[in-house]
């Protein structure tokens, strides 16, 4: 039980991840590239739409942002969008101090998620 608790992955789910690196080219290109392509692109616009600046060429399962200088600091961003259009946006802090200044958005959410949110923070920034 220790080692599934803290120590390693959950070994059925290592075997499940094995198992996947058999899957075929389309099946990556359609269920991961695509997916997650789609994604990143609603979790891009939401970052344009609040102002922050982003590495285009980072790569991952997140989008980080930093915020716009009119922020006194993260806090005062997401409290705001959490409030106003409901909207949870991890704030970078958490991570360490050097994400003070940044945002983090996951790519795992489903993409009528990322959409919704988008949606919202829009209105709100009307």
């Amino acid at each position: 039980m220790k080692s599934n608790v803290d120590s390693g992955m959950f070994r059925p789910l290592q075997l499940a991840a094995a198992e996947a690196l058999h899957n075929t080219e389309e099946w990556h290109a359609e269920y991961n590239r695509e997916v997650y392509g789609r994604r990143r692109a609603v979790a891009e616009e939401i970052m344009k739409t609040l102002g922050c600046t982003y590495d285009p060429k980072q790569v991952g399962m997140f989008l980080w942002g930093r915020i716009p200088e009119s922020y006194t600091d993260v806090e005062e961003l997401t409290e705001r969008i959490l409030h106003e259009a409901r909207v949870f946006i991890t704030p970078g802090f958490i991570f360490g101090s050097n994400g003070k200044r940044y945002i983090r958005i996951s790519l795992c959410a489903k993409e009528e998620k990322l959409q919704e949110a988008l949606e919202r923070i829009e209105k709100m920034k009307e």
